[in-house]
């Protein structure tokens, strides 16, 4: 038995492990899971490439003959919001869409689109179907808070005009004042015409008031 004044530092590591693990795994306030890690309830898939669940995460794999950008869909929309994910390129060029509208052409929606790549560009601004490029990373950020292949975070917060995108919690692109895009749904995409592998996982969102 142990004394009062005695402890056993095994015991104190399991307790200080199992507090890290609940901190890790508790949900913050006001955020709803959009992805239940089990299946795509909830979303719906357009023509174009393949998504599944596998291992707590979706998986996304699209063969360069296929023109289509593949897009998995938010059944649901909406406006003014924080959204964050991770996600792991392994081939391609994806994006994370939202404010995003479904159209009947081969790229499948138009709305911006936050850059999911292994490139430079990764955590810029697109408009699909409007302007194109409305804000890009600053140079030489993201080889300094980025590494390609790799599990990163993104996170999205839309407000009314102003948008703010961040890759492992540095800012990559903002908008203010932007005259786009103010509802619309959430979509992960494979980009048409090349050899497609990403994944993500952990998708949140928290509803905003406007």
């Amino acid at each position: 038995m142990l004394g009062r004044d005695r402890y056993c530092p095994a015991l104190v590591a399991l307790a200080i492990w199992l507090a890290g693990s609940a901190l890790v795994t508790a949900e913050e306030p006001g955020f709803t899971r959009l992805f239940n890690g089990r299946d795509l309830t909830g979303w719906h898939a357009l023509p174009g490439g393949t998504w599944n669940v596998q291992d707590g995460k979706i998986a996304g794999r699209s063969p360069q003959s296929e023109p289509r950008h593949g897009l998995l869909v938010s059944n649901a929309r909406y406006g003014d919001f924080t959204l964050r994910a991770k996600f792991k390129v392994g081939e391609g060029n994806s994006g994370l869409y939202f404010r995003a509208e479904e159209v009947a052409d081969h790229v499948g929606v138009n709305g911006f689109q936050a850059e999911v790549d292994n490139s430079q560009s990764v955590g810029g601004l697109y408009e699909t179907g409007g302007r194109g490029w409305v804000a890009t990373p600053k140079a030489g950020l993201i080889e300094s808070i980025y590494t390609p292949g790799e599990w990163a975070t993104i996170e999205i917060r839309a407000a009314g005009p102003n948008v703010t995108v961040l890759i492992n919690g540095h800012e990559t692109a903002r908008l203010e004042n932007d005259p786009g895009r103010r509802e619309g749904a959430i979509a992960l995409q494979l980009h048409g015409g090349m050899e497609m592998d990403v994944a993500f996982k952990e998708i949140e969102i928290r509803i905003d008031a406007p």
